[in-house]
């Protein structure tokens, strides 16, 4: 009936879901610095922090997303404590990909520009990569 609102409302969507996926993003930096830290050893540490340049580099594509749809800059805060330790960091991070590239999908299948459909689409299949390797150390760390 009205497709400029349509069209509006679409937009709307989308800039309170980059929002989301921002700050779980920039919460996920924070974590993920400190459980490179906190690794045992340097392969795990070594592996957590290319998933951490992944995390950065969505970051930086859906900062730029939501500066184009907006004209400012996003307000970032962290929307999860990071774990005290290792294990439950671990844990913590793997449920986080794992719900993470289920919203990642469903923003991408929603999306009307085809860039950010592939933006978005690109970020969960990372997202399902780094979900893999948290769970594969939950398993040699218990």
């Amino acid at each position: 009936m009205y497709p400029y609102y349509d069209h509006y409302r679409q937009n709307q969507k989308l800039v309170s879901d980059l929002l989301k996926a921002i700050n779980g993003e920039y919460s996920a930096t924070q974590c993920y610095a400190k459980l490179a830290e906190m690794a045992p050893n340097e392969e795990q540490r070594d592996q957590i922090n290319e998933i951490l340049n992944d995390e950065k580099k969505h970051l930086r594509q859906f900062t730029q997303i939501y500066t184009t749809l907006t004209g400012k800059r996003p307000p970032l805060q962290m929307t999860e404590e990071c774990s005290d330790t290792y294990l439950e960091g671990i844990e913590a991070s793997f449920k986080d990909e794992q719900k993470t590239t289920d919203f990642y999908h469903e923003v991408a299948d929603e999306a009307a520009d085809p860039i950010v459909k592939e933006v978005f689409r690109r970020a969960a299949y990372d997202e399902q990569n780094h979900a893999v390797w948290f769970l594969y150390y939950l398993e040699i760390e218990k």
